[in-house]
């Protein structure tokens, strides 16, 4: 899912997370078993460079 911002990230992630264990680089998964990865628009622009990626990789939630 392409999010415009926060906002609608933090929406989406909280009504559809209901695994923690299983959230990763802005991956969910609902109480269906279901996968989903909530990701900002401008991804393209936040991983440029590696250092950027790594950071990325790092997170539960982008």
């Amino acid at each position: 899912m392409l999010c415009r911002d926060e906002g609608e990230i933090d929406a989406y992630w909280a009504k559809l997370s209901h695994v923690p264990d299983s959230e990763q680089c802005g991956w969910c998964k609902d109480r269906f078993g279901i996968s989903w990865q909530i990701i900002p628009e401008n991804m393209a622009d936040l991983t440029r460079r590696p250092e950027q990626i790594g950071v990325m990789m790092a997170r539960r939630r982008l």
